[in-house]
């Protein structure tokens, strides 16, 4: 599996053998320092294999790099970066989104994606 970034879809997209199998929607207005990310979903086929946590970990990365900041709409992103606290410098204070970051300690398998769903609310 690779990670692309898709700038005019809006998403970073988990790619098996030629084949989009997951993505993170993103939305960013140009010349924003911030990035919404709204939702991470992975064809059912392909759950349960740590793509979702993946995805994440990538563009969480990409975002660092970056120099961005996050608000989040996506729970499994929330849930990903209280498991990984090294990314919760990267919320937007001023705007962190409706998903926060449950104020938990890491669960002990925290890559598993079964639950990477389109929309879970």
């Amino acid at each position: 599996m690779n990670v692309q970034k898709n700038d005019d879809r809006g998403s970073y997209d988990a790619v098996v053998d030629g084949q989009v199998v997951g993505m993170i929607v993103y939305h960013r207005p140009r010349g924003d320092h911030r990035i919404t990310l709204t939702h991470t979903i992975v064809d059912p086929a392909y759950r349960g294999r740590g793509i979702a946590a993946r995805l994440v970990r990538h563009a969480l990365d990409d975002i660092r790099e970056q120099h961005l900041t996050v608000t989040n709409y996506c729970t499994f992103v929330a849930d990903y970066i209280a498991d990984h606290p090294e990314y919760r410098q990267l919320i937007d204070h001023r705007f962190p989104g409706h998903a926060t970051v449950p104020d938990r300690p890491p669960r002990e398998h925290p890559d598993d994606d079964a639950r990477a769903v389109p929309d879970r609310g």
